[in-house]
């Protein structure tokens, strides 16, 4: 007697479909949040190049009151010498030269106070650009695993792309915080 014949293709069939659906719509998922992490990568990267330019001019205003204090400082240096020559010459100080020796250093005083306050902001924008940065830098190591994770169906790069973009995220907020 023959055995029976169970139609199990089309079970067969079903299955196959089922686990194809199942697969496109994570892949679906891992298009749509590495998406969401190409525009958190965007704003951080935007924000890292302001932040580093912003430091760049504060850099230079800061260099350009260190020449201006220094300028002072030379103008300062002609005067004493001017009074010292005088004083060994036994001739009369101009006491308008003194006048504006002592403005020379209160000019400096103030000159300093804003050539390091410049400094301090230039330090302070580059230390946010590089909290930005390493934002931009985790954004893209998610991407990229995102992608890994899609080529060779292993869902556990995918998972380690979304703990990256997290970090990445975190980075964005802290920074964004900072500034």
């Amino acid at each position: 007697m023959e055995a029976p014949e169970v139609p199990t293709e089309h079970l067969h069939e079903a299955i196959e479909h089922h686990h194809e659906a199942n697969r496109q719509a994570w892949t679906l998922g891992v298009a749509l949040t590495s998406a969401i992490v190409a525009g958190i990568a965007a704003v951080a990267s935007l924000l890292a190049g302001a932040h580093a330019n912003e430091a760049m001019v504060a850099q230079m205003k800061a260099s350009d009151q260190w020449a201006y204090y220094q300028a002072k400082g030379i103008k300062a240096n002609l005067l004493v010498s001017q009074s010292e020559l005088l004083a060994a010459l036994g001739k009369p100080l101009n006491p308008a030269a003194q006048e504006k020796l002592r403005r020379y250093k209160e000019e400096q005083e103030e000159i300093k106070k804003d050539a390091d306050r410049e400094q301090q902001r230039s330090a302070h924008d580059l230390d946010v650009h590089e909290i930005m940065a390493r934002s931009v830098t985790l954004s893209q190591i998610a991407i990229a695993m995102s992608a890994i994770a899609v080529l060779t169906r292993r869902r556990p790069f995918w998972f380690v792309g979304l703990g990256c973009a997290a970090v990445g995220l975190a980075f964005l907020l802290q920074g964004l915080f900072a500034g």
